[in-house]
């Protein structure tokens, strides 16, 4: 008996059907796999390595002093009702035959020396005041207003934006502190509220409580 032998048509059909599936194979993992790249890279597209909000350093402002001179004292201080006798007679002004509360810190004890702003701000008023002399008043963030009394050779305008530590003007005299000769006297309005000074130079802005 003789064997069964393919043809040669047969064969060619054969050999161009197992060509036609490996290309079949081939095009479907290869589209496979440009989806799977193409998922991937919309993915890392579509989120930012960095958030652009988020800053990487974070400062955090310190409320300095208005004065830089380390010469510079403590001439009278604020009148706290809880404080001890001895500080509350250091913080009475004595003025025409009244005794009055002082709500403000007065520096001095040199010459003369630079006044500088406390904190970055706005320039909102300058004033002439018969008792306390000068005045400048700065607006801060975080609800703060400092304000300097009795100063001299004022080198700023007002809405004028000033820096931390930019000096505003001289220490000056004032006719209510006469005996102080050349002085600050330095007031400091947090949330509304007049505050002693003492208790936020050194402080960190975003603690303050509003």
């Amino acid at each position: 008996m003789k064997g069964y032998r393919l043809k040669k048509p047969a064969y060619f059909l054969i050999f161009t059907v197992i060509f036609a599936l490996l290309l079949t194979v081939v095009y479907a993992v290869e589209v496979s796999f440009n989806k799977e790249v193409e998922e991937v890279s919309e993915t890392y597209t579509e989120t930012p390595v960095y958030e652009e909000n988020i800053p990487v350093i974070t400062t955090d402002i310190i409320i300095n002093r208005p004065y830089v001179d380390n010469n510079v004292k403590i001439l009278k201080g604020f009148y706290d009702h809880k404080a001890d006798e001895a500080s509350q007679e250091n913080s009475i002004i004595y003025y025409e035959s009244t005794y009055m509360q002082n709500s403000s810190v007065a520096y001095g004890g040199v010459e003369s020396f630079d006044v500088v702003s406390i904190l970055d701000g706005k320039v909102i008023k300058i004033t002439k005041d018969d008792l306390v002399g000068n005045v400048v008043e700065i607006e801060h963030d975080n609800n703060i207003i400092s304000i300097y009394q009795s100063v001299d050779n004022i080198k700023v305008n007002v809405n004028d934006e000033i820096k931390q530590g930019q000096i505003i003007a001289k220490s000056g005299k004032s006719s209510i502190n006469k005996d102080l000769n050349s002085h600050l006297l330095f007031e400091l309005i947090i949330n509304n509220q007049i505050s002693n000074p003492e208790d936020y130079f050194g402080k960190k802005v975003n603690t303050i409580s509003e």
